[in-house]
């Protein structure tokens, strides 16, 4: 602003000097000034006292501040050194006179400009650290066992977001450990009954046999039930502690022969018909080799066929193998209708069911460790379905 004033005023004083510089060339004469603020002088020693001393002392300087607030322009002719053109500005000035006001209103102003910058950043910062905070309190109040499911899928796509998604899968490991944990002690306490009831009858079966005569044969037959009963325990131990601590068994997994490991099942299950009218049929297609851990296929197949040879009265107990599946039928009562959806959880189970509701659970855990599919249909019998991965 200052710029343009003394621009406009030192042009004015210009013009006004080429007017008089071209009369007195004209004529001879120097004409008085058009303007009132401004006189032609023709002697250093004519300047105003404001400033004479300065204008001779700097010859280049062509404005000078006088006193009471006056304010002058000196013009120099190049071709006439004697002579003056000096105007007295200081009631054309627009911009000093008000610099008092400008400095204050500028001061103000960017005074008002902070306070609006700083609050609009604490709105930025309060809008920025929202979902951060809602984040933090999410992660503190939560319990592992009711972790809303893709609760990261509720925050912005940005930094916040990468950071609620690693929390996300982070709290999903630990509660999955947590869950496995809690899981194994359960699935564990259920695995080992069987083989424990095994061991207690067999032994009971000693205590009677052993003041008979002819009682060495069904001894030697007790004790075979035991040692198998014992290595049944050895290998579920080992197979839900792999589960539980979430290891892959692909470094376990060899050719198995899965009809010799159905025949083992029915065999290691078959106190379970009880002289049963139950008939067991293996089909030829079953007479496979599958690239399976063992021990893990034997559990399955131990918790199905037990389940199979318990609930089904009178009837047939069916194994057959189509498309990389195993498929067991049975012709026992079914599964309840309202439960089939939810059979594979644990503690659910029918209102025959003697057991805790935990045996579909582990084979259900157990194939989605292996990668295999599952799959139960129910009416009258009741098919289950392991689909192996290829």
């Amino acid at each position: 602003m200052y710029t343009l004033e003394d621009n406009f005023i030192e042009r004015t004083v210009h013009q006004e000097a080429q007017f008089l510089k071209a009369s007195f060339e004209s004529t001879g004469q120097w004409p008085k000034p058009r303007v009132d603020n401004m006189q032609l002088l023709f002697s250093e020693k004519d300047l105003p006292d404001d400033f004479r001393d300065t204008a001779i002392e700097e010859p280049h300087r062509k404005e000078f501040f006088g006193r009471q607030n006056r304010h002058y322009h000196l013009y120099r002719f190049s071709q006439f050194p004697d002579v003056f053109l000096v105007a007295e500005v200081s009631e054309q000035l627009l911009v000093r006179p008000s610099r008092g006001g400008t400095i204050q209103f500028l001061v103000i102003s960017g005074l008002l400009v902070t306070i609006v910058a700083c609050l609009i950043a604490w709105m930025i910062g309060r809008h920025t650290t929202r979902p951060l905070n809602q984040l933090v309190e999410l992660v503190d109040s939560v319990a592992l066992d009711s972790l809303p499911k893709a609760f990261a899928d509720g925050f912005p796509n940005n930094e916040v977001g990468m950071l609620a998604q690693v929390l996300e899968n982070a709290l999903k490991r630990i509660a999955d450990a947590v869950e496995r944990e809690r899981s194994f002690t359960m699935d564990v306490s259920h695995e080992l009954r069987t083989p424990l009831a095994v061991i207690k009858n067999a032994v009971e079966v000693l205590q009677v046999e052993r003041d008979k005569p002819s009682g060495s044969h069904q001894e030697h037959l007790t004790l075979d039930r035991i040692l198998h009963a014992g290595e049944q325990m050895e290998q579920t131990v080992q197979t839900l502690l792999m589960l539980a601590r979430e290891e892959h068994s692909s470094e376990y997994s060899e050719p198995t022969d899965l009809m010799a490991l159905i025949e083992r099942s029915v065999i290691d299950n078959r106190l379970l018909l009880s002289n049963k009218p139950i008939e067991v049929y293996i089909d030829d297609s079953c007479a496979v080799s599958v690239f399976t851990e063992p021990n893990v296929l034997k559990v399955v197949l131990d918790n199905l066929i037990s389940n199979a040879f318990k609930y089904v009265e009178i009837g047939t107990v069916s194994f057959s193998f189509v498309n990389n599946a195993l498929s067991i039928a049975d012709t026992g009562p079914g599964i309840q209708t309202n439960l089939l959806e939810s059979v594979t959880e644990r503690g659910v189970k029918g209102d025959q069911s003697t057991g805790l509701g935990f045996g579909l659970s582990i084979v259900n855990r157990l194939c989605e460790h292996q990668g295999w599919g599952l799959s139960v249909n129910s009416g009258e019998g009741t098919t289950v379905s392991l689909l192996f991965s290829s």
